[in-house]
């Protein structure tokens, strides 16, 4: 017994350990690329930071009212269906109202030959030929122009 509780408290102590040296407060600084924009094209963009809210609360209602139906293993049944039916209800309420926002898709030809597409929120000050920097990578690049 004293085996298993000495392994455990090792364990934790370790686990502990790592989460500190890992939490150490170093970020690394964004990647910067420098290049020339070859094409700037208008769209139109869904907000990705709502998705699945109408789901969510849909959800949430659904089993709310679910609750309020039969007893015992019937009640339990109920809140499952309701909760089902009000998450697929919420979600295409959310996807029928939603209003997409304007957004451009950005071509860069960075200094390496490379071409990157990079979607973002509306700068209208960016031109075709400019020289711009990319910074970032992923979902969080953005192309500003370079000073």
């Amino acid at each position: 017994m004293k085996a298993v509780v000495s392994t455990m408290v090792v364990a934790a102590m370790v686990a502990t350990l790592t989460a500190c040296a890992n939490s150490g407060g170093y970020t690394a600084p964004p990647e910067i690329r420098y290049g020339r924009i070859e094409q700037i094209t208008e769209i139109q963009v869904k907000h990705p930071h709502e998705l699945g809210v109408g789901a969510i609360l849909g959800g949430a209602g659904g089993a709310a009212i679910g609750s309020l139906i039969g007893a015992g293993t019937g009640r339990d049944v109920a809140i499952a269906i309701g909760a089902i039916a009000g998450a697929v209800g919420g979600q295409y309420a959310q996807n029928h109202y939603e209003k997409p926002q304007p957004a451009q898709q950005i071509v860069v030809r960075l200094n390496s030959g490379v071409l990157v597409v990079v979607t973002q929120m509306p700068n209208y000050s960016l031109r075709k030929g400019e020289r711009v920097l990319v910074e970032g990578s992923g979902q969080s690049a953005r192309v500003v122009p370079q000073v």
